[in-house]
């Protein structure tokens, strides 16, 4: 009689062990905690990581557990697509390799404590991870590789100068030594407009660049952002889906504080700013001067939100509804009509939402110049980050 065919089967230790890389890859918080790890060890850094950075962090960890579950040699593409961007944003390699490391940290801590809590002896879980420490070796490698391939291109049409000077002269000298302003134009007796945009794409940052230096000046990433100090702003302004702050001209010495006010600017209209406020364009300080004013105070922002909107529940979706509809009626000079146009309602569920509002809130149907300063603020705030 014929023997039944032997089958190999793994382990209980080796189906825990793939069961916890099963498990890593599914997770869709993973990418946030690896994506703040690396924001954390950037300074720099926006205070908000683009989609662009996020989709980098998502596609390097598939690779790295595709790689750790299977033969072969590991995908490195995306890696060197995420070093060579790095280089184009203006990134300090030190900030890079703290970012990659950082977050290959967060992940063994990680699984260190998944590893823990599944039973996973301590022997098979060394093992395993000196395999994903080695693949994280190797993507590092290829990540510093491309930005150094890179840099090279950019030495050779000399925006890597541009680069330096701009650091030099935007953060008050805390990117080290470069090349004297004035052989790109830039005097101590001149005076230029700041700018700053939050364009997080190379290829939009490329186009970019180019629009807004065609009248003079030096544009170039700044520590992952577009910056520029230029005599003149262009006219007319480029059409981008990204938002560009602008100042006043001002002479070198003001420019860091300048420049502070533009991140502020963006921060508060950009990329931080509710979905419903967000600019995009180019647009003067002055005209954010009161979204870049209340940025400034998120904690008197926060006290604001929870004094005049404590009868409202985070949780509740149509309480959603009641505050952004009532910040819309601020932002239209508290006019129904426009409201409604605004939103695609009916002014009647524009009336309706607002009485609601007001008898959850205590929101008065006629404001004065602060009250309205001070009922959009906190509604522009709300929720406050404490109920998170």
């Amino acid at each position: 009689m014929p023997q039944p065919p032997v089958v190999h089967r793994p382990q209980p230790r080796e189906d825990a062990l793939t069961a916890l890389v099963q498990e890593l890859a599914a997770d869709t918080h993973l990418v946030d905690e690896v994506v703040r790890a690396v924001g954390a060890a950037f300074p720099e850094a926006p205070r908000r990581p683009s989609p662009e950075i996020r989709h980098a962090v998502a596609a390097l960890l598939a690779a790295g557990f595709a790689a750790f579950t299977r033969e072969g040699e590991p995908e490195f593409t995306e890696a060197c697509r995420f070093g060579a961007g790095r280089a184009a944003l203006g990134v300090p390699v030190a900030a890079l390799l703290s970012g990659v490391h950082a977050g290959r940290g967060r992940i063994l801590e990680i699984a260190i404590e998944r590893g823990r809590a599944a039973g996973i002896p301590a022997e098979v879980m060394m093992q395993a991870l000196l395999r994903l420490d080695r693949y994280g070796i190797l993507l590092e490698r290829q990540v510093v590789e491309a930005y150094r391939a890179a840099r090279r291109d950019l030495r050779r049409n000399h925006r890597d100068a541009r680069i330096a000077v701009l650091r030099m002269l935007l953060l008050g000298g805390r990117g080290g030594g470069g090349p004297d302003p004035a052989r790109f134009g830039l005097h101590a007796g001149g005076r230029y407009h700041c700018l700053a945009a939050d364009a997080a794409d190379p290829a939009q940052i490329r186009s970019l660049e180019g629009a807004l230096a065609r009248r003079g000046g030096v544009v170039a990433p700044v520590a992952g952002r577009l910056a520029g100090l230029v005599p003149r702003l262009p006219s007319p302004a480029p059409a981008t889906a990204a938002l560009v702050v602008t100042t006043p001209a001002v002479g070198l010495d003001r420019a860091p504080a300048a420049y502070a006010l533009c991140l502020t600017a963006l921060r508060a209209a950009g990329g931080d700013a509710p979905a419903g406020i967000r600019r995009t364009g180019m647009h003067g300080v002055a005209g954010l001067a009161g979204e870049t004013a209340l940025a400034a105070q998120p904690m008197l922002a926060g006290f604001l939100s929870e004094s005049l909107l404590g009868g409202l529940d985070p949780g509740d979706e149509f309480h959603h509804e009641l505050a952004s509809t009532a910040l819309a009626y601020l932002d239209h000079g508290q006019r129904l009509d426009r409201t409604a146009e605004a939103l695609h309602l009916h002014p009647n569920t524009v009336r309706y939402r607002l009485r609601r509002l007001q008898e959850l809130t205590g929101l008065a149907e006629r404001l004065t110049v602060l009250e309205t300063v001070r009922w959009w603020w906190a509604l522009r705030s709300w929720p406050p980050s404490s109920v998170h």
